[in-house]
């Protein structure tokens, strides 16, 4: 009996021990497992970004706005600011749309099949950027491989300019970005229950009704963040502008650059990093406000 006893005894308290962890979890939050990262973050991200906003107003032993004041005046820095948001939300637009095909496509395959598909969704991150800027060179250029093709077809000397300008920017980092856009709009499909759009389908609703009135809606959380995504990494890009782009197509990333390696003021190029900075920060604020209001 005794023995008895002690085992029930030693249950009671496994059980209890084992129902203590979780409530500890939830006490504590999750922030706690999140404790290293956050602090590598800090180090090596936060840190260097204060260094670079005090970089912007601290010059010559002073503190001072000039910098501020020549981006807010200066006629170059609103052409690059312009053509930074028209840029990002151009290159947002198209990947979200092509990469939606992509998504819905592989929502609805067979799982072990989605595996597949998802390796080669992802095949473009292991290549570099920079490599892929100059592949499309090959393809968009004037004696590049579509316009061959085009002159074959025509039977001219027909070129059609897909390089050095907007365009060849908006194909090359929209190819970049499409990735980005694919997995979240993957993971809303694919959380969606499948019962609601059957249940669509018994009350008589063609595929594009269900399609508009069910999975679209539904799918929007994932539509916004990766147009997100795709917008403000697009926004900061650097490489594909300086390859693919004209002199009409200069972004802010490319005026940092600039700054730093050729007109060596590292207080302009400060001061342009923290507008950009910013102008992201901004973007995912009302974005998140914006969703939030929708939620409600």
């Amino acid at each position: 009996m005794q023995t008895m006893h002690a085992l029930e005894t030693n249950t009671t308290i496994g059980k209890a021990h084992r129902g203590r962890i979780p409530i500890m979890i939830r006490t504590l939050g999750f922030g706690t497992f999140l404790l290293p990262l956050t602090v590598f973050m800090l180090l090596v991200f936060c840190v260097p970004l204060l260094g670079v906003a005090r970089a912007s107003f601290y010059t010559n032993g002073t503190w001072t706005l000039s910098a501020y004041r020549e981006f807010v005046s200066g006629a170059l820095f609103h052409r690059a600011l312009i053509n930074t948001l028209s840029i990002g939300f151009m290159t947002g637009l198209i990947s979200v749309i092509c990469g939606y095909f992509v998504a819905y496509h592989l929502s609805r395959m067979p799982q072990r099949k989605r595996r597949l598909y998802i390796i080669l969704v992802m095949l473009p991150f292991w290549t570099s950027i920079l490599v892929k800027s100059f592949a499309f060179t090959v393809l968009l250029g004037t004696n590049g491989i579509i316009n061959q093709a085009l002159q074959a077809i025509s039977g001219t000397n027909v070129v059609v300019p897909m390089i050095f300008n907007r365009a060849g920017v908006i194909i090359g980092m929209a190819h970049w970005l499409i990735p980005f856009s694919v997995l979240p709009i993957l993971s809303s499909l694919l959380s969606q229950d499948k019962a609601l759009r059957d249940a669509a389908e018994v009350m008589g609703a063609t595929g594009m009704q269900v399609f508009w009135k069910v999975t679209f809606p539904l799918s929007l959380p994932g539509v916004l963040a990766s147009g997100l995504m795709a917008s403000v990494i697009g926004m900061g890009s650097f490489v594909t502008p300086s390859l693919l782009g004209g002199r009409q197509d200069l972004m802010m990333a490319n005026l940092v650059d600039f700054y730093v390696r050729e007109a060596l003021d590292w207080r302009m190029a400060s001061a342009i990093a923290v507008v950009l900075i910013l102008l992201a920060l901004l973007i995912l604020s009302t974005a998140a406000f914006v969703r939030t209001r929708l939620s409600r």
